[in-house]
């Protein structure tokens, strides 16, 4: 009982911290302190003994291990665009083309586009933001809708979509041998809807906030590239593209390694395309790398207290619950997916957790395996987009420097409230047709 009330309380006092914007690498390892005390495990390293010390450093450099390199390049990819004016010149080329009122479209199209292609999410964020940050300039809306705009076109309707390279959508294909494209008709339904309810939503959200007076406000630390100075749009696309095409053609071969290539070659694309449009490349270089580790540091801090939440013997009495749902195995399965997800504050970590406990059980229960997956995969994304998941601190404050306060409960709207919408949606189709 003690434990269980230290895992909830520790969770609801790090999303209450992290919506008041405390520092990350305080709120989260004490937070974590908080689970370890009531689940009685020790704090300093003892032999052959699991320990709070050990164990959210373990989690901490085990993502930075994973990460560092996406990471660094991502930031650079991002900064580069910046500093050589490449993404003014796409996202003023795309306005230009399209008019104001398809700026937010032409963002989520890119997100989407990069995701499928098998993109990192984290840096999808990193890549478009630049070129979000002027379009939003140029079209004088509310920047904090950013991070919401970026989170749609990324972890919603192409994430989780049959197809996609993400790894959301391949860790079930271990468990239930089925393939990426599971259930794919259902899939392409529920992605539509998303795609057009959410993207409603989004234009619904920010014309709302343009209509009560809010615009576009510039900040000191904003880029200022001299109007002489913008490249050819076509130069802010190739290395897009070259990003794109890497990841996708060497992701079978080389798997997460195949980002770390891809955003290679993003990098020196722009590099040898656009070096005499940098503004102060020694300048941006040292930006990008300091945003780099700001961004992995905050996001290993609360990937530590999900260790130390899995170590707790309250998570694993939470996860026997979840998995042993009554009822429909469907409906079952997408509650325990989406609770575990939100407690550990990741997608995969939601899949890779509960799949397999429950995957041999439904199988056995006759279950269609398609099915499963695809209702694990979009339930997967949900939930875990709570204030303290990584992606969601990693966008909103490293990326685009905003906080919880402005920012979360739009981005909360598209990549929360709308994936389980498509759950429901999913759920109805497969129960009833």
């Amino acid at each position: 009982m003690l434990s269980m009330l230290g895992l909830i309380g520790g969770l609801a006092l790090l999303i209450a911290l992290t919506l008041r914007g405390m520092n990350l690498f305080i709120a989260a390892p004490a937070c974590a302190l908080i689970v370890a005390l009531t689940s009685n495990l020790a704090i300093f390293p003892s032999a052959g003994a699991d320990n709070f010390i050990q164990g959210y450093m373990n989690g901490f450099a085990n993502f930075v291990s994973a990460w560092f390199f996406m990471f660094l390049l991502g930031s650079l990819f991002g900064k580069f665009m910046e500093d050589t004016g490449a993404a003014d010149s796409v996202a003023r080329y795309i306005v230009d083309k399209l008019g104001m009122k398809h700026a937010v479209l032409a963002i989520v199209i890119a997100c989407a586009v990069l995701t499928y292609g098998g993109v990192s999410v984290f840096i999808v964020a990193f890549s478009v933001y630049p070129m979000a940050l002027s379009l939003f300039k140029d079209a004088n809306l509310p920047r904090r809708f950013i991070p919401a705009t970026l989170a749609f076109g990324s972890v919603t309707f192409t994430m989780t979509s049959a197809g996609s390279p993400e790894i959301q959508n391949w860790i079930p294909i271990k468990y239930l041998g089925t393939s990426p494209y599971a259930a794919w008709e259902v899939s392409l339904v529920v992605a539509i809807f998303m795609a057009c309810f959410g993207y409603w939503w989004l234009k619904k959200m920010i014309g709302k906030a343009v209509a009560n007076g809010e615009q576009f406000e510039a900040r000191d630390d904003d880029p200022e590239i001299p109007e002489r100075d913008y490249p050819h749009p076509v130069t802010g696309l190739i290395p897009l593209l070259v990003v794109l095409a890497l990841s996708f053609i060497l992701h079978d071969s080389l798997q997460q390694a195949a980002l770390i290539v891809a955003l290679l070659g993003g990098v020196l694309s722009i590099v040898v395309i656009n070096f005499k449009h940098f503004h102060n490349l020694a300048k941006a270089t040292t930006e990008g790398t300091n945003g780099a580790l700001i961004a992995i540091g905050n996001t290993a801090a609360v990937v530590g207290f999900g260790a130390i939440a899995k170590s707790s013997e309250a998570f694993t009495v939470a996860v026997d619950l979840m998995t042993q749902i009554p009822g429909n195995e469907l409906i079952g399965a997408a509650v325990a997916v989406s609770v575990i997800a939100g407690l550990t504050g990741s997608a995969s970590g939601g899949q890779a957790i509960a799949l397999p406990l429950v995957a041999p059980h439904y199988l056995d229960a006759g279950v269609n395996p398609e099915q499963l997956h695809r209702v694990v995969s979009i339930s997967s994304g949900a939930l875990d987009t709570l204030p303290h998941n990584g992606y969601v601190v990693t966008t909103i404050r490293a990326i685009c420097k905003e906080t919880h306060q402005a920012a979360y409960w739009s981005m909360a709207a598209l990549s929360a409230v709308v994936p389980l919408l498509g759950v429901a949606l999913a759920l109805c189709l497969f129960i009833w047709f």
